[in-house]
């Protein structure tokens, strides 16, 4: 494997007594997929090609993983049930289909796919038939996760000059702008309770991404880390208490998987 290994896009499940975090590594050579226990223990390597797999979600009831692959050798979605059995691919074209994530049903999958010239926000079926263009914008739209209560969408996009945060309804309307600043707000996604969204930002000029916090109509967006290295790709933890990003590049020793305390009152 490489000198230095990068633990990297994490998704956080609950179990019955614990949280289980499924994530990409290096390790091996090669971008793959792994889960492991909420403490570290129990790492498990899950897919094992030549390409790379990324940004693996668990489905809401923590049976399957969606996931995108470069191994065919354009990059599609596949799904695959938890110990990484039975990978199927779900996407068939020569665009990038990637960013894949479930809706809180566990019936439908939303992705990014630059297959009509640029990147922009899909859903299909779990089975992927009905692939749907939901945004159909001149940008690149990228990064979609699912509200809890399956009425609304975040997304990413750059339609405006720098990448910023929006949401919409699932079928594509209401497109509403949350973030509007100068700098770079990318990947948000939804506490359990849908009463809040972080994300990834790199407004305060420091050249490194933060984790910051809102409420889902864009309202009190606050910082949560104050790091000199790169915090990204948060999640909740399954009681809302904690969020668990991809921490790295503290000197030069990546600091990945850390677990950050949320201080504004979540239940």
């Amino acid at each position: 494997g490489p000198a230095t290994s990068v633990d990297f896009y994490v998704s956080v499940v609950a179990d019955l007594t614990t949280a289980r975090i499924v994530f990409i590594s290096n390790r091996d050579g090669n971008w793959e997929i792994y889960s492991m226990k909420a403490d570290g223990n129990n790492q498990t390597r899950l897919t094992e090609n030549s390409t790379g797999e990324w940004g693996p979600k668990w489905s809401p009831n923590g049976d399957k993983i969606v996931f995108s692959s470069g191994r065919d050798p354009s990059e599609e979605i596949y799904v695959m049930n938890s110990d990484g059995s039975s990978q199927t691919r779900l996407t068939n074209n020569l665009a990038e289909d990637a960013s894949p994530a479930w809706s809180p049903d566990g019936r439908m999958i939303v992705f990014s796919s630059n297959r009509d010239g640029n990147h922009e926000i899909y859903v299909m079926n779990v089975d992927g038939s009905g692939q749907t263009n939901l945004t159909n914008s001149s940008a690149d739209d990228f990064h979609a996760n699912w509200s809890p209560d399956g009425s609304r969408i975040a997304f990413a996009s750059n339609r405006d000059g720098t990448s910023d945060i929006y949401a919409m309804d699932t079928d594509g309307s209401n497109q509403i702008r949350l973030t509007n600043n100068p700098a770079h707000d990318n990947v948000p996604a939804w506490s359990r309770d849908g009463g809040t969204l972080v994300f990834s930002s790199r407004r305060d000029g420091i050249g490194t991404w933060e984790i910051y916090s809102m409420n889902p109509d864009g309202g009190s967006q606050t910082r949560l880390t104050h790091n000199s290295w790169e915090d990204l790709n948060a999640q909740f933890s399954p009681d809302d208490t904690k969020i668990i990003s991809t921490s790295g590049f503290e000197g030069n020793e990546p600091n990945v998987l850390s677990f950050l305390q949320v201080d504004y009152g979540l239940d």
